[in-house]
C-alpha cells in the first residue's frame, strides 16, 4: 500500500514567523503526526492544526519536526512527535504565532500617541473570530432554521471582510442579525473594533 494513501487527514502548518501553510495531507495520531513531504520546513515549536469532519478544530505543538530522507520506497517526510493542546492553550498559541507584520489587512502602528507599538494580523484573527461565532451558534440551542440563518450571516460577514473593504453598516447589520446572547456580542465587537 502507497504510503500516500494513509494521509487520510489535512493539516495547516502555523509557523513561529507568522508564516501559514495549508492543505497539507497528513496522518495525525494521539502525539504523531506524519507528513510526507520535503518541501516545508517544519520546525520545533510549530502548530499544526486540523479541522476534523464534526466541526473540531485540534491544535498540536511540534516537540521534534522528525524529519528523515528518502530511503528506498520511503518517501522524505516527517514523523513529528507532539503534543496536543487544549483549547486556551491553543489559541493563546495561535494568537503567538501570528502576529506579523507583512500580508494582507496587517496594521503597523509605529507612532501612536502612547509610544507603543501596535501589531495585529486582522487575517488571522478575523478567522479566528469567524471560527469563535460558528463554535457560539454551535453551542446555543437554536432551531436548525435559526442555526442556518445564523450561519449565513457569519459567511456574510467573513465575505465582507475577505474583499478587503468591509462596509461598517453592512456589517453591523449582519451582526445584529444574530441571536442576542452575550457570548456573541463579546465575539462580535471585535469586528466592530475594526471598523474603527
Amino acid at each position: 500500500m502507497p504510503f500516500n494513501n494513509l494521509m487520510t487527514d489535512i493539516v495547516k502548518v502555523l509557523k513561529q514567523n507568522g508564516e501559514i501553510i495549508p492543505n497539507i495531507k497528513s496522518s495525525v495520531q494521539k502525539d504523531k503526526i506524519f507528513i510526507q513531504r520535503s518541501d516545508i520546513l517544519i520546525e520545533t515549536g510549530d502548530l499544526i492544526q486540523r479541522s476534523t469532519s464534526n466541526g473540531a478544530k485540534e491544535t498540536y505543538k511540534v516537540i521534534d519536526p522528525g524529519f528523515h530522507e528518502k530511503l528506498h520506497s520511503i518517501p522524505a517526510g516527517y514523523q513529528m512527535d507532539v503534543i496536543k493542546l487544549g483549547l486556551p492553550e491553543a489559541k493563546a498559541a495561535v494568537q503567538h504565532v501570528t502576529y506579523n507584520i507583512s500580508g494582507v489587512n496587517n496594521r503597523f502602528n509605529q507612532n501612536s500617541t502612547d509610544n507603543s507599538v501596535n501589531i495585529v494580523n486582522s487575517n488571522s484573527e478575523i478567522q479566528e473570530h469567524i471560527a469563535a461565532l460558528r463554535d457560539e451558534i454551535d453551542r446555543l440551542s437554536l432551531s436548525k432554521e435559526e442555526q442556518l440563518a445564523s450561519y449565513e450571516v457569519i459567511d456574510a460577514v467573513e465575505a465582507q471582510f475577505e474583499g478587503g473593504k468591509p462596509s461598517k453598516a453592512v456589517v453591523q447589520m449582519l451582526l445584529n442579525g444574530l441571536p442576542k446572547a452575550g457570548s456573541i456580542a463579546t465575539i462580535a465587537s471585535f469586528f466592530f473594533s475594526l471598523l474603527g
